[in-house]
């Protein structure tokens, strides 16, 4: 891949034009990481690389970026620009085609704003990019406020930054996002959605949380959050505090590489607390009564306004809607039991439990449970093709309607608790079952 970046900055070169790596991808090769992808910039106006790149992608043109294909990758080839006015807090209302300074003083942050020459392995900085690097300092180029209010989405990338390359963010880039953190509003549910899954989805995501927080952008992108504040618990079940305590505890308990539906379902697993709150007056104990089922049902509706696929959200509200049965596991029937386990979700949701225990009472007796249940059960798919059809109750007279599917659930019910082990005993036992 950056064999063929190279390539594209070399026949750049020999056509006459000044041609470098940009952004990104330099950040990552002074870091000693290899980058995901090459952008280049270059002096060749958008004309003139698709002169010499006929298949280029064009649909950036305006802007001064063509795409080329080389060995199965696109690379974002862009004429250095500076840019006009920010009327939309997205994108600027015009571009000028400039030199390099001038086109890193547009960027976002210093260490994002260097080039690099990969044939001479030259790093060119007019921003001060490489001294932030190794302070471990995210800086807006220029005036932060200006910086800001060209793109409200560069505030969240700030956080992004800050959390996966575990940087600094430098004073006055700090005050300035604080200062502007409402109108992250301004910028469009997608957008926001993709830089949030993006810090929930690091290893580091406990201190992007904590950013999202500090910086006031979690206030205005998802202010259910604050509310578990001060949300008090039962200390007896509950000893490490409210139940923003709690949940943050819980972030920090997931394993690295935990999934983006099992995060969402930590953050939003006790959301509906603040809304079910009540202190039984004859035992002063505090309840929560059906805060899973009205939480799931906050849950979709939050993840709906950000826009998230039906996959995710049916995942995360699952998580939501079903942590409180984890504590009635032991008491199951087999048959409940391996449905309960059987379910899509269910490798999340156990996970959910877990981190749910250890971040409360440390108690981790029913998920312990329910490893020795995986263990016990591996030898067999959980849920079994049925013994008995409907076909076999129709053909003894049974007639379609709700006491032929009972009798279908009781059947399975005793096939997946071990009564039945064969298709035949499932047929004596109808027979018993079926009127003369």
């Amino acid at each position: 891949m950056e064999s063929d970046a190279v390539a594209i900055v070399r026949e750049l070169r020999a056509a006459g034009h000044e041609a470098c790596f940009a952004g990104g991808c330099v950040r990552d090769l002074l870091r000693g990481v290899a980058p995901k992808d090459f952008d280049i910039a270059t002096s060749a106006r958008p004309d003139e690389i698709q002169r010499l790149y006929p298949k280029a992608d064009s649909i950036g043109a305006h802007f001064g970026v063509m795409l080329v294909k080389r060995g199965g990758h696109f690379y974002e080839v862009a004429t250095f620009r500076e840019d006009g006015d920010y009327h939309d807090g997205r994108r600027p209302s015009s571009v000028t085609f400039s030199d390099a300074a001038a086109d890193a003083r547009r960027r976002d942050f210093t260490i994002n704003g260097m080039f690099y020459d990969p044939l001479t392995e030259e790093v060119i900085d007019h921003v001060g990019g490489r001294a932030d690097l190794g302070a471990r300092l995210i800086r807006a180029i220029g005036q932060p406020l200006d910086r800001f209010r060209e793109d409200y989405l560069r505030l969240l990338r700030a956080i992004r930054f800050a959390t996966l390359l575990e940087f600094e963010i430098e004073e006055g880039t700090w005050e300035a996002i604080r200062e502007v953190a409402p109108r992250i509003t301004d910028i469009s549910p997608e957008r926001i959605r993709e830089e949030l899954d993006k810090i929930w989805k690091s290893p580091h995501r406990v201190r992007g949380f904590d950013l999202l927080v500090d910086s006031g952008l979690m206030r205005a992108i998802l202010p259910e959050i604050l509310d578990l504040q001060g949300c008090e618990q039962p200390p007896q079940f509950h000893p490490e505090g409210d139940v923003f305590v709690h949940t943050r505890l819980m972030l920090s308990l997931l394993p690295p590489d935990a999934s983006l539906p099992l995060v969402l379902s930590v953050l939003f697993h006790d959301i509906a607390k603040p809304a079910t709150f009540t202190l039984d007056p004859a035992e002063g104990r505090i309840r929560f009564n059906g805060h899973e089922k009205v939480g799931a049902e906050m849950t979709e509706t939050i993840l709906r306004r950000l826009r998230y696929p039906n996959a995710i959200i049916d995942a995360t509200v699952s998580g939501v809607a079903h942590h409180m049965q984890f504590k009635d596991v032991t008491k199951m029937r087999t048959a409940t039991l391996k449905r309960f386990m059987a379910r899509e979700h269910f490798a999340d949701e156990l996970e959910l439990h877990r981190v749910d225990c250890l971040g409360s009472n440390g108690l981790l007796g029913n998920y312990e449970y329910l490893l020795q249940k995986q263990e016990e059960f591996a030898a067999a798919p959980l849920l079994p093709r049925w013994f008995l059809q409907g076909g076999d109750l129709i053909a003894r007279g049974w007639k379609a309607g709700p006491d032929l599917g009972r009798i279908l659930t009781e059947a399975h019910d005793l096939q997946l608790d071990g009564t039945h082990t064969t298709r035949e005993e499932a047929l004596a036992w109808l027979e018993e079952k079926t009127p003369s």
